[in-house]
């Protein structure tokens, strides 16, 4: 496998990340740097350890995974974009994260996001584990591409989401869960 193809994966799996970090760039009235890094980091560092996971997996975790993984992101994806358009209706006098507010940008939060928009790279892994394909590049390619996407969806999301505020917040939740439903949708359809 060459590294446009490895590029085009990694292209791929960081768009989850990259449209959830629009969506949670919206929720800062200015652009953060650090937030904005930490959500790079965390969106980088899980899209770089799934495929690890799943490559190390090999085989013996494919059927297991494939029976839940769908699931899982639906799950996650739901619930969190769920809350989000829910607050987006109740948004108080509140102008940044805080009070009973979730945050995206909360350590918490953040996991619960970076985990379900990385499953999908499970999956990658396991595939790469089956194709006989050395799992440092790939790792490496995945990890600063989502890193560089969330970023940029962040400062995007800043920049923009002034204009729509709190629709851009509900729409955000209302894309979360639309992923998962894809997710969901396309596995249980037999087309993942």
């Amino acid at each position: 496998m060459g590294f446009l193809e490895i590029l085009f994966i990694a292209l791929g799996l960081s768009l989850d990340a990259f449209a959830v970090s629009v969506a949670s760039g919206a929720t800062m009235k200015r652009l953060h740097v650090p937030n904005a890094i930490k959500m790079g980091l965390f969106f980088g560092g899980f899209q770089a350890m799934m495929p690890v996971l799943g490559w190390a997996a090999g085989l013996a975790m494919k059927d297991f995974i494939a029976g839940w993984d769908h699931w899982v992101a639906f799950t996650l994806l739901s619930a969190v974009g769920g809350k989000m358009v829910y607050e987006s209706f109740r948004i108080k006098e509140e102008e940044e994260c805080g009070g009973d507010k979730t945050c995206p940008f909360d350590t918490g939060t953040l996991t619960v996001l970076a985990i379900a928009t990385s499953i999908d790279a499970l999956a990658v892994g396991l595939t790469f584990s089956l194709l006989h394909i050395s799992i440092i590049a790939p790792v490496l390619i995945i990890g600063a591409v989502t890193f560089l996407m969330s970023l940029a969806g962040v400062k995007i999301g800043s920049k923009g989401g002034h204009f729509f505020e709190h629709k851009i917040e509900a729409a955000g939740g209302l894309i979360l869960t639309g992923i998962g439903l894809k997710i969901l949708i396309s596995h249980l359809s037999g087309k993942a």
